[in-house]
């Protein structure tokens, strides 16, 4: 070995080249024969490696060996022979310089820390994607952990670096940052809130990949469709995308529509505003108008029936309309809407359906409707909605009533 250590510079010397440069070249040469010998071993192993990885990945059932070549743990593994042939041989090559060799070989641990880095990153990314194909591990937030991880073993790596630069013992290294501990938690501060944001928000299933959240505070209302360490990307419905602190997942209030997306319907929660000048009591000809609308025709019936038996027992004098029990116009509207949405085939009927009367504003009665559509679709459900209050608002004047409005240019004229 000590023959080939040396094997240039004995010929350069035997042809009469000068000392100084005999070892330059002689170091030179090693040097370059040692590089192409690397580069064949590491083009040989790593088409092997990959070769194989590819062939058992396309008879194997599970995809996980897929997603391995497809994230180059078989390529960065491959450049490892390379690396130890390097780091046996560098010796032989600066023989003749040994301060070289130390440079060198310090710089070739730390890529060996490098690749020991891409090796860690390229299979933690695979089991980021393995884990999203999972059923029940894809809404999660995994890339939050899987950046924790990545994080932690770049600080890793780099203290080692820097230690085996500086030769100091690791242990050593370390216990030297305690004291500038409050400096780097400073430094990391989001890093340690998402983290343990990310927790908090997967452990109490707050929310998931996937989810339609609305986040007034940072104008987000869509879809989730990225979870990390630091922040949670929402695609809003004009294709926008906002981006979120994770830890303002836990301080601030935000609202997820998971729970109606998972139920039987979907909320509708709107109100007709009636002008109250056009609300009355109804006399006997009126009532029997209104029983030609036959959502309420039974209703009227039996209603009137009862309000004439109660009248004619208390001895009611109904030659004015405001004595006794009677019905208002206002009031068989609400009834006819709480028929009409009971009737209706896009309502869901083991759900709540009310109309109510709400307290009067200045713009007029607020009369609400408070259903569930059994389409939770977005676009069906406009439809569906749109659909009953044209209705509503046109069977308005059939009861008398009118919605109010302030009144536009066209008024005046």
């Amino acid at each position: 070995m000590d023959e080939l250590k040396h094997f240039i510079y004995d010929h350069l010397i035997s042809i009469g080249t000068n000392e100084t440069t005999a070892v330059y070249l002689n170091m030179l040469g090693l040097l370059l024969a040692l590089l192409i010998i690397i580069f064949i071993i590491d083009f040989i192993i790593r088409k092997l490696l990959i070769g194989v990885f590819a062939q058992f990945a396309s008879k194997s059932k599970t995809n996980f060996d897929d997603l391995m070549v497809k994230n180059k743990v078989p390529r960065n593994i491959a450049h490892i022979t390379p690396l130890l042939v390097a780091l046996e041989f560098i010796s032989d090559v600066f023989y003749d310089f040994p301060d070289f060799e130390i440079v060198v070989e310090r710089g070739l641990k730390v890529f060996a820390i490098i690749l020991t880095l891409w090796i860690v990153r390229s299979i933690l990314h695979t089991l980021k994607d393995y884990f999203k194909t999972l059923p029940n591990l894809k809404d999660k937030p995994i890339d939050s952990y899987i950046q924790v991880f990545m994080i932690f073993a770049w600080v890793v790596g780099i203290f080692s670096a820097i230690a085996l630069i500086t030769r100091t013992p690791f242990i050593h290294f370390i216990t030297g940052l305690g004291a500038a501990s409050a400096v780097i938690i400073l430094i990391f501060k989001d890093t340690i809130m998402g983290f343990v944001a990310s927790i908090q928000v997967s452990i109490n299933d707050m929310v998931r990949i996937g989810d339609w959240i609305t986040f007034q505070k940072y104008g987000a209302d869509g879809d989730v469709i990225e979870i990390n360490l630091a922040t949670v990307k929402v695609q809003n419905f004009d294709k926008t995308i906002t981006t979120i602190p994770t830890y303002a997942l836990i301080s601030d209030s935000f609202q997820n529509w998971r729970g109606m997306t998972n139920s039987d319907g979907r909320r509708i929660k709107r109100a007709l505003y009636i002008k109250q000048s056009g609300v009355k009591y109804l006399s006997k000809e009126d009532v029997e108008d209104l029983k030609n609308i036959q959502l309420i025709t039974s209703y009227l019936d039996t209603r009137q029936t009862d309000i004439s038996n109660y009248n004619e027992a208390n001895q009611i004098n109904k030659e004015l309309l405001l004595n006794g029990r009677n019905l208002t116009n206002l009031g068989v509207f609400r009834k006819y809407i709480d028929s009409y949405l009971k009737h209706h085939s896009a309502i869901n009927k083991d759900m709540m359906i009310m109309a109510r009367q709400l307290a009067p504003t200045t713009q007029g009665i607020p009369l609400e409707i408070y259903a569930f559509s059994s389409d939770k679709r977005w676009e069906n459900y406009e439809y569906i909605m749109s659909d009953i209050f044209d209705h509503l608002i046109a069977a308005l004047p059939y009861f008398d009533l009118e919605v109010f409005e302030l009144p536009s240019n066209t008024n005046f004229i």
